[in-house]
């Protein structure tokens, strides 16, 4: 995943995208929480039985900030972690941090138990519960890092064939993980630790930033930015399906199984729903109205709600160069916020 202190200010959604979906629709923004504090933020995490939400913040005082999920109120921290994401397995009550090293802690206390050497840029995070394993991704050499939740042991390291963004486990020894810069996904067995396949899109699109999956449909949602679509694949021959516009500036992807919808979050501001009619019939709900810079999510499974982060910013320091696009302005103070989204 970029990361946000590098981006460039991204438009507004395009015209073909509201087009397709006015902001009319059963989604909103329920509620927004201004948590503010200063750094940074990458990849936000809920988790749905603990009840709480892990927003990592990096810069100057690196943590990862913890928060009620049923209220949005700050509950404790994990100092000293500059991590991009974070993952926790239910079962044995452990977090964990894509940072380096990774920070591993008890959930209940948010007491760190131990930190992880391990190599590369950690960047992704993913927890498999099929062998309770947590997935840490780098761009970098090894592209994958996998630990076990129980010890913090670390199982191994793969090579998935380029860089990694999001991934997603079918619960019964597969991942998905879509790597951007090949604009392909990497299919793994997570048993042996091998990749058994990569699915290519061809000329369909490029720079896969996210990936959602609908386990029980064998159905793969992969958001792309090169042209702003979301490509839908069978996830048992990688065939695609079809494809449809998302927003720009894709950074995140949720599927709920419950509600047969997924769901893409993009930096323009707007969230794309996509339903799931039949396992070969898809098409665009909704494009919901959020905020600039809330390029990523997650989806609380108990209450069906999507959680947003976002944070507002002043004018370039220099203004763009002609025709062209500038670099976007330091972080208003304490404007970082969370944004709760549902029917």
């Amino acid at each position: 995943m970029r990361r946000f202190p590098a981006l460039l200010a991204i438009v507004v959604a395009t015209s073909a995208v509201v087009g397709l979906a006015q902001n009319s629709g059963p989604y909103k923004v329920l509620k927004t929480a201004k948590v503010g504090g200063a750094g940074g933020f990458d990849y936000v995490y809920a988790d749905s039985v603990g009840r709480r939400l892990y927003i990592p913040r990096t810069g100057p005082s690196p943590r990862v900030t913890v928060f009620d999920l049923d209220t949005l109120a700050p509950v404790g921290e994990i100092p000293n972690t500059n991590a991009r994401g974070a993952a926790v397995d239910p079962k044995s009550g452990h977090g964990f941090s894509s940072s380096k090293p990774v920070a591993m802690w008890d959930t209940k206390t948010l007491q760190v138990i131990k930190r992880i050497d391990v190599e590369g840029g950690p960047d992704g995070i993913l927890f498999d519960p099929f062998n309770e394993r947590v997935w840490i991704f780098s761009h970098g050499a090894p592209n994958a890092t996998i630990i076990d939740v129980k010890d913090g042991a670390v199982v191994g390291t793969l090579d998935l064939g380029g860089a990694p963004e999001q991934a997603a486990s079918d619960g019964n020894g597969h991942l998905y993980v879509d790597i951007e810069d090949k604009s392909n996904v990497a299919v793994v067995d997570t048993k042996a630790l091998k990749v058994t396949a990569h699915y290519e899109f061809g000329d369909t699109a490029k720079v896969p930033a996210s990936l959602a999956l609908d386990a029980k449909n064998h159905v793969l949602f992969v958001a792309c930015r090169n042209p702003n679509l979301m490509v839908i694949l069978n996830a048992e021959t990688g065939k695609v399906i079809t494809t449809l516009p998302i927003g720009a500036g894709v950074d995140g992807a949720a599927f709920n199984p419950q509600t047969l919808e997924a769901f893409s979050s993009q930096g323009d501001g707007t969230l794309t729903v996509i339903k799931e009619n039949s396992p070969t019939s898809f098409a665009v709900e909704q494009t919901v109205k959020t905020i600039s810079s809330a390029k990523t999510m997650t989806l609380d499974t108990k209450t069906n709600q999507l959680f947003l982060i976002a944070a507002e910013y002043g004018p370039p320091a220099t203004p763009p160069p002609a025709g062209g696009r500038g670099g976007r302005g330091a972080m208003i103070a304490d404007s970082f916020q969370i944004l709760a989204v549902g029917k």
